[in-house]
């Protein structure tokens, strides 16, 4: 396996040139970096001819990364996969047809949440039914509820500081029996997903697909839109397509570490939230997620 030795449009061209020759003339818009501080976001996105997206990496953990993704699409076959024009790992190449749309977060106000949903359900139940051969388990991004409980304290108001507290002795509890395992997405947020006229076109970034329970997938659906519609929606019309039941404290579980983890670096490290809001308030919309979907997490999870 072979990565490039830098993120320049240069290099990308070259590494084209060899992967799909057929493309190395077109015009190349190289997107922003993931990152080059740590090897593992040393990544990056560029479209080519306004009609094709490439993904190369430039160290080693990016670069298995990436030809973890390559694999999985391989594997796969189910709905609203990214087309592959063009795969290769000398160099670790990704190639994909651009879709036009736009992401779950821009349009999810104007989507009737009910029909999201069902496309949703019905993405996350082939996917969890794949059986593509033998797979590492899921890398669990979220924070642990210890680091929730020592560092993320110092954001949340005096008021709010003994729920979240009990809020993580409870997701202890929720999630102390493992559930069986399936292949998930493990990074299904709305920026992973690209809409357009209401319709789920394609969903993207694979990179951190493995084994893990399904409820993992939808830890970022209570926060996507106003209340908790679209999360309900996709639970409702999963179990009508699939036959089986997702638990939706475990869903909440997963959310809670979620948000709060996200909250926690995002303000440690001086950068602002998505909604440019403050910590104190996603303690609330925490707060208004368990009311809504009738869950009390300050009392035991086994009472």
């Amino acid at each position: 396996m072979r990565w490039l030795d830098g993120g320049s449009p240069a290099e990308v061209v070259a590494a084209l040139k060899d992967v799909a020759p057929e493309l190395g003339d077109y015009p190349i818009v190289v997107r922003e970096p993931v990152g080059d501080d740590d090897p593992l976001w040393r990544s990056a996105t560029a479209v080519v001819g306004e009609r094709f997206v490439v993904k190369y990496a430039w160290s080693r953990p990016a670069a298995l990364r990436l030809a973890h993704e390559i694999a999985v699409l391989e594997a796969l076959a189910i709905p609203y996969l990214p087309e592959v024009v063009a795969s290769s790992t000398d160099p670790v190449l990704l190639v994909t047809r651009l879709v036009p749309g736009q992401a779950l977060f821009d349009v999810v106000d104007s989507v009737d949440r009910d029909d999201a949903g069902r496309q949703l359900a019905q993405f996350l139940g082939e996917l969890h039914g794949a059986d593509i051969g033998p797979l590492p388990p899921a890398a669990l991004q979220p924070a642990t509820t210890d680091v929730l409980r020592n560092e993320f304290i110092k954001w949340a108001r005096p008021d709010q500081r003994a729920a979240v507290v009990r809020w993580c002795d409870w997701a202890d509890e929720v999630l102390a029996t493992p559930r069986a395992t399936v292949l998930v997405h493990a990074d299904l947020h709305g920026g992973n997903q690209v809409w357009e006229g209401g319709q789920l076109r394609v969903v993207v970034d694979f990179e951190t697909a493995g084994l893990a329970e399904p409820e993992y997938d939808l830890r970022a659906f209570p926060g996507t839109g106003p209340g908790v519609e679209l999360l309900t929606a996709t639970m409702r019309h999963y179990t009508h397509l699939t036959g089986r039941e997702l638990a939706t404290d475990r869903v909440m579980a997963w959310h809670l570490r979620t948000a709060l983890g996200d909250a926690l670096w995002r303000s440690e490290a001086g950068v602002p939230l998505p909604d440019h809001r403050t910590p104190q308030a996603w303690v609330d919309d925490l707060a208004e997620r368990f009311t809504a979907l009738g869950i009390d997490p300050g009392l035991s999870a086994t009472s």
